[in-house]
């Protein structure tokens, strides 16, 4: 018996991809006997990276000699190395960092990978998520729990300019989820109230009140009472005009769409106005919706809410409820907003994502996305642009195509 035998043979294959590259290396190891324990393949600009760990026939050195032969023959490099283990990816500490940038600089990524190194982690695999309108890269972490994780790659990610989302890697990531949004200056630009405000001729006293009340330096019931009142007198009319002149965020339209094809379920709450979120709700096919109802007496808004106001803790209250209805627990809702009034509800969600935030929402979260485009969202979920494109394309939807 040789000695020096080894148990395993690691073969990595690189070079210009071509159809059969993968047959005819497994054609070679076929005809030894082998068993396969590991594969990995990418290819990245149309260059082939395949590593196959195969177990090691008595006669390796003939095994070796044919797969290198084959390398030839396809005008690739191979290389055969020996004694190779299989590559068992650690069981605690599992996570999926997700890096999102525009650009995502070579910098970012070393730092990133830096910061896991030093916690003593390992990145097991990495994918591309998305390369287009924005970079997203998924990488599979192991070794340490994903909470320190999170708070350890938040602030190299402020550091370096670049989104990072840090996810437990268990089951719940490919499950039905419930989705619930933030409206104003995340789901549509800007504020409701605001465009409201300008037909009576106080659009700027308003912004002051509401830019401080989403920095949490102003309770949100009582700075909403003000602004309210500020509108009576506004004719309901109104607000036909500002839902014609709504702007939804960028990539709204492809989330929602995406993610209902999967099954997920959408609810809006929001501090704004019933009867903007209502029918936005219907227009995307929003499965619920709650927000505060603005009164109106005789075709005029009399400067006053229906009901109680939907605040901070209402926020939270409507998302446990309407988990409940889905029968999803809240760790299987994902919450996005911007604003202060936010924060209960982000906390109480299984992820609670800070969507072009202010700085104490971003900071309180447990990711931050600020890229201009909703549908980054869906990276984080391990959901891909081709993946998105190739649906959208059966569907009969063309999106633009990306840059050269």
């Amino acid at each position: 018996m040789d000695p020096e035998a080894p148990k395993t043979l690691l073969i990595t294959l690189t070079g210009k991809d071509r159809p059969g590259v993968t047959a005819a290396v497994f054609d070679r190891l076929a005809q030894a006997g082998v068993e396969v324990l590991d594969i990995e393949q990418i290819v990245l600009r149309r260059r082939l990276v395949l590593g196959v760990l195969v177990t090691a026939p008595h006669d390796w050195k003939r095994l070796s000699a044919q797969v290198e032969r084959a390398a030839d023959e396809l005008q690739m490099q191979v290389e055969v190395e020996r004694g190779v283990g299989d590559n068992r990816v650690r069981a605690v500490g599992r996570s999926h960092v997700t890096v999102i940038g525009s650009p995502l600089r070579a910098s970012a990524m070393a730092a990133i990978a830096g910061r896991i190194a030093d916690s003593g982690a390992n990145i097991d695999r990495m994918e591309r998520m998305a390369r287009y309108p924005v970079t997203a890269i998924d990488l599979h972490v192991s070794g340490i729990a994903p909470e320190r994780l999170r708070v350890m790659l938040a602030k190299e990610a402020a550091s370096q300019g670049v989104d990072v989302a840090v996810q437990p890697a268990n089951l719940l990531r490919r499950g039905m989820r419930l989705i619930v949004m933030d409206v104003d200056s995340t789901l549509v630009q800007g504020e409701v109230i605001e465009m409201l405000a300008a037909h009576a001729g106080v659009e700027a006293e308003v912004a002051r009140v509401t830019e401080a009340a989403m920095r949490g330096e102003l309770d949100f019931a009582e700075s909403l009472h003000h602004r309210v009142a500020l509108l009576a007198g506004v004719p309901a009319s109104a607000l036909d005009e500002v839902y014609r002149d709504l702007v939804l965020a960028p990539g709204a339209r492809t989330m929602v769409r995406t993610l209902r094809r999967l099954g997920y379920r959408f609810a809006l709450v929001s501090g704004g106005f019933s009867q903007i979120t209502d029918r936005l709700a219907r227009d995307l096919h929003i499965d619920f919706a709650r927000a505060n109802e603005l009164e109106i007496v005789d075709g005029v808004l009399t400067g006053r809410i229906v009901g109680p106001v939907v605040d901070r803790a209402g926020k939270a209250t409507a998302l446990r409820e309407f988990a409940a209805a889905c029968g999803v627990s809240e760790e299987a809702v994902i919450a996005i907003g911007d604003g202060a009034n936010d924060l209960d509800m982000l906390n109480a969600a299984g992820l609670g994502i800070a969507y072009n935030a202010k700085p104490m929402v971003r900071d309180a979260a447990d990711t931050a996305v600020n890229v201009p485009y909703l549908d980054a969202i869906v990276y984080l979920l391990g959901i891909s642009r081709e993946e998105v494109e190739a649906a959208d394309a059966a569907a009969g939807i063309v999106t633009p195509a990306p840059p050269v």
